[in-house]
């Protein structure tokens, strides 16, 4: 795996003096302290740290599922944190694409058929064309062959590629990622992290959550998130955090 080149210049995420806080019967939480971000199109992010850091609660801010407590998240021109619930869910299907950690693949659809849903969902192709592209999109992630199996049929290596593939099928600006090698075994994970790293030379802007070590060799930059705060560097080790109290209270895990 190479290191992809540092960005294209054009800054397509911009987060500015984000905060988070959640109310609990203990009290309120902060997940999020201050987070300045800004990430170019065609950078592949890398977000680490351990568990209970706010990594989730970043990935949902910029997918417009949460709210910032206060702060501003835009994303290519739009003032994501402003959108109703609504407008945040069509802006979604248009500029983002997820891969879930436990893939989230409909059990009683086949391959394509979930490669096609998004497209479904939007309405704006015809239904041979959708067809087309799923089967496009996954010979383009290197499962072609799958297309007719259901995911039990399915290695876990697979199952993640048909997972982007169908983040891709409404061809999104933005891949997002929350620990998408986290069920894969070793060399499966470097395909799934190549392939992401393939995406981002062609343009596409990824931004990563993971605890894979490996990230730092594909990604144009690697960020810390600890106790909510974001810095810039290298991995910390998950290890070492062990048995700290987290934002939630929790003691974290690796």
């Amino acid at each position: 795996m190479q290191p992809l080149p540092s960005s294209t210049g054009r800054t397509l995420i911009d987060l500015r003096s984000v905060y988070k806080s959640y109310e609990t019967p203990a009290g309120p939480v902060r997940a999020l302290r201050g987070i300045d971000l800004q990430v170019d199109s065609g950078e592949l992010v890398g977000v680490v740290g351990p568990s209970g850091s706010g990594k989730s609660t970043l990935l949902n801010l910029l997918a417009g599922i949460d709210r910032p407590s206060s702060g501003r998240v835009r994303i290519g021109g739009t003032e994501v944190h402003a959108l109703t619930e609504n407008q945040a869910s069509i802006w979604r299907g248009e500029a983002v694409g997820i891969v879930f950690q436990f893939f989230q693949l409909l059990p009683a659809l086949t391959a394509l058929e979930n490669v096609m849903l998004p497209m479904d969902f939007r309405a704006r192709l015809r239904p041979r064309e959708r067809r087309e592209r799923a089967l496009a999109l996954l010979e383009g992630v290197g499962v072609a062959e799958q297309a007719d199996r259901l995911p039990e049929a399915m290695s876990g290596g697979q199952r993640q590629r048909v997972a982007v593939a169908r983040a891709l099928a409404n061809d999104p600006p933005i891949l997002l990622a929350d620990e998408p090698t986290g069920n894969l075994d070793s060399v499966t994970s470097r395909a799934v992290l190549d392939l992401f790293a393939e995406l981002a030379v062609d343009g596409r802007t990824v931004v990563m959550v993971t605890h894979e070590p490996q990230i730092a060799a594909i990604a144009t930059r690697t960020l810390t998130l600890v106790d909510g705060a974001l810095t810039d560097g290298g991995p910390v080790d998950p290890g070492a955090l062990d048995g700290v109290p987290t934002v939630d209270g929790e003691s974290r895990r690796g």
